[in-house]
């Protein structure tokens, strides 16, 4: 577990070194890891340059009320699915008006899930610069193990997506 967390603030130091140095800012919007890409991304100092707003929208009802993801949308879809994360992702960006917003959602387990999206289903969404990216992982372990992966893989989209950009 040390050295997963090691990486994580490793991960965290690189992203707001880019953030600071393309002067981006980043809202996020997480469900299942209950504001822990938050505090990751806040252990950094100076931080406050770049990270404006993080939201834990744990249940439904705030993501709809919230994040303004539609009833319609979390019904057909779920709220754990490509379609919730991406709104998500969007709408935080929107709502905070930022450069960037991250959305996730999923199944930490032990229990929920369904046949498509077992437990340890995570969906995490980036919007940046026009684009939508979203990606489906399926974690193994824990229910604090599937947050921590889910946050490094949070980052390594999120560093990626920012050294791809011009």
């Amino acid at each position: 577990m040390r050295r997963r967390t090691k990486q994580i603030n490793f991960l965290s130091g690189e992203v707001g070194k880019l953030l600071i140095k393309k002067k981006l800012t980043i809202a996020v919007a997480e469900s299942c890891t209950g504001g822990l890409l938050s505090s990751y991304m806040t252990d950094i100092s100076g931080s406050s340059e770049y990270f404006i707003l993080g939201i834990v929208a744990y249940s439904k009802s705030r993501k709809e009320r919230v994040l303004k993801i539609p009833k319609a949308i979390l019904e057909k879809y779920s709220s754990v699915s490509d379609k919730v994360s991406s709104l998500m992702a969007q709408n935080v960006k929107r709502i905070a008006k930022t450069d960037i917003g991250i959305g996730i959602t999923g199944y930490a387990g032990p229990a929920g899930g369904t046949a498509k999206d077992p437990k340890g289903t995570v969906y995490i969404a980036v919007a940046f610069g026009g684009k939508i990216l979203v990606k489906r992982h399926l974690f193994k372990g824990t229910r604090v193990v599937v947050k921590r992966k889910a946050i490094k893989q949070a980052l390594r989209l999120l560093y990626t997506s920012l050294r791809n950009a011009e």
